[in-house]
């Protein structure tokens, strides 16, 4: 079983690196669940399962996962100009993106999240209502 305990260290190493959340909508893993060790070079191409092909794009909860799926571009709700998603190995979530007064809601700062926001649903019913408890409990916004 030495491929499972590999496995179980490089899922740790990509849940550490990602500091405990999901790198789109910031929710915690120990409250959200399953989250997707996606490879940046698939393995059905010959991708290898390593550190540096896990999680290239992010260390994603399912349901974000489930909206990006394939995509590495989308339009601009603004702007309408096709963009790159958001990529955490590249860029700085702060950069991209602000919490609303409340810290319930994700802002889109710049084309790059305004597009994310809106094409992963970040701001779905189900993540604002998990960041509202959190909030209250002091348990969110995440501290980076």
């Amino acid at each position: 079983m030495p491929e499972s305990r590999n496995l179980r260290r490089l899922r740790q190493a990509v849940l550490e690196r990602a500091k405990g959340c999901c790198e789109y909508c910031r929710n915690p893993v120990k409250y959200v669940g399953t989250f997707s060790l996606d490879h940046s070079v698939r393995r059905s191409k010959g991708g290898k399962t390593t550190l540096d092909n896990l999680a290239y794009l992010a260390f994603a909860c399912v349901s974000c996962n489930g909206h990006k799926h394939k995509r590495t571009h989308v339009d601009d709700p603004v702007t309408g100009r096709t963009v790159a998603l958001f990529n955490p190995r590249k860029q700085q979530w702060q950069e991209h993106f602000a919490w609303s007064a409340e810290c319930t809601t994700i802002q889109g700062l710049t084309p790059v999240g305004r597009a994310t926001v809106n094409a992963l649903r970040l701001n779905r019913d189900d993540a604002v209502n998990l960041r509202r408890l959190l909030f209250a409990f002091g348990e969110h916004p995440p501290q980076d």
